[in-house]
């Protein structure tokens, strides 16, 4: 198996008695698809939020990449590189598409104007944004910033790709087109954490599958056995035994 890019242990949050992450303990490798689900309030952003910094740990570790993760800011845990996306994409929107992707490569990835101009033009017709270089990002419909979003996280070079819900508000449709272009990044070797409702993405790109529930680890394994579990059908779907 290849080497553990992150390692979690013993997480804990709470905010006063609501407890949202509770003894999570995983571990993510490089190149690997981690897809996480859970009901709603099964602490799945807050995770995220750990992870990239948003908010602090009360109790456990995070290593990332051979490093202790402490008290780094977002924009610091973003230049080490972890890049996120956030359910309700958070584009600067009197700005270009083009604008808001080299800030990202030159705050987030580090890279001098030059070298990331071309950068970001690479990504832009990766994304499908090209034809919208131009266009003020506040303009775009819902999918364009979706792909914005993914196109700003890809844009920072991160070594941990982050994805909260990225199909999410999608047609059947738009939402192919995303996984579609995650599956394009997963095969050139991306390690990413991808949090999703819609299973037909999960199944399509996941290596495997980590189920939360009250914050907690409920189970996980490959997308068809935790699929196939009756604890998940039940706590996920609905569905009784």
């Amino acid at each position: 198996m290849s080497e553990a890019l992150l390692i979690a242990r013993g997480l804990h949050k709470a905010y006063g008695a609501n407890l949202v992450t509770s003894d999570l303990s995983f571990e993510v490798h490089q190149g690997e698809t981690l897809a996480i689900l859970g009901p709603n309030g099964a602490g799945k952003t807050t995770l995220f939020n750990l992870i990239s910094g948003d908010v602090a740990c009360d109790k456990g570790t995070l290593h990332f990449d051979g490093r202790l993760l402490q008290r780094e800011r977002p924009f610091e845990r973003c230049q080490l590189g972890i890049g996120r996306t956030y359910q309700i994409p958070r584009p600067y929107v009197g700005m270009s598409v083009f604008e808001n992707l080299l800030v990202a490569a030159m705050f987030g990835g580090r890279m001098n104007e030059q070298a990331a101009g071309s950068f970001c033009a690479d990504v832009l017709e990766q994304c499908g944004l090209m034809a919208k270089a131009n266009v003020l990002a506040g303009e775009l419909s819902l999918l364009d910033r979706k792909r914005l979003e993914l196109a700003r996280a890809l844009a920072s070079r991160p070594k941990l790709l982050l994805l909260d819900e990225i199909a999410g508000g999608l047609t059947d449709e738009e939402a192919d087109k995303l996984v579609q272009l995650v599956l394009d990044i997963k095969r050139q070797g991306a390690t990413v954490v991808w949090i999703e409702h819609v299973l037909r993405a999960v199944m399509a790109v996941a290596d495997r599958v980590m189920v939360l529930n009250f914050g907690a680890k409920l189970t996980e394994g490959t997308p068809q056995a935790v699929m196939a579990d009756k604890d998940v059908q039940r706590v996920y779907m609905g569905i009784e035994a």
